[in-house]
C-alpha cells in the first residue's frame, strides 16, 4: 500500500466530492487490492470513446440512465464514484441518487477535464447499453 492507510482511503471514498489526485490514489489502491469501489462514467457514448479514465467499470449515459436503474441498484451498497466532463452532470445525478438512498456515491468534482491520471482513447464500451 502507499503512504495511505485503509482508513485514509475509506475517508477519501466517503467524501461526496473526489479530487483528481484522490481518484488517482484510489485507483492505484484498488489496483493493489487495498480498497474496492466502482468508477462510473455518465457521459454519452461518443464522449466515452473519445477519452475515458483508465479503470472505468461502467458507462451509464445520463440521457438513458433511467433505463439502467437495475445497474445502479446493484451498486447501491458499493462505494461508487461517478464522473462526467466537468462535474456538472454528476453533481445533478448525485443529488438525485442521494435522495433515493444511494449513500455510497460520490463524484469526481471537476470531471475528466481536471483528471491528471491515465486517460484511454478509443476505449471499448465496458458494458452493454
Amino acid at each position: 500500500m502507499s503512504n495511505y492507510t485503509k482508513e485514509d482511503l475509506q475517508n477519501m471514498l466517503n467524501n461526496s466530492e473526489i479530487s483528481s489526485q484522490a481518484l488517482e490514489t484510489l485507483l492505484k489502491a484498488r489496483e493493489n487490492g487495498d480498497i474496492d469501489f466502482k468508477l462510473v462514467d455518465i457521459r454519452e457514448v461518443y464522449e466515452y470513446t473519445d477519452a475515458s479514465i483508465k479503470g472505468t467499470d461502467l458507462l451509464l449515459p445520463t440521457s438513458v440512465i433511467h433505463l439502467h436503474m437495475d445497474k445502479l441498484e446493484a451498486l447501491k451498497n458499493t462505494p461508487t464514484i461517478l464522473y462526467c466532463r466537468t462535474g456538472n452532470r454528476t453533481g445533478h445525478v448525485l443529488s438525485i441518487l442521494k435522495k433515493m438512498g444511494f449513500d455510497k456515491m460520490s463524484h469526481l468534482s471537476q470531471g475528466i477535464l481536471s483528471y491528471r491520471g491515465e486517460i484511454v482513447r478509443d476505449a471499448a464500451i465496458p458494458n452493454k447499453l
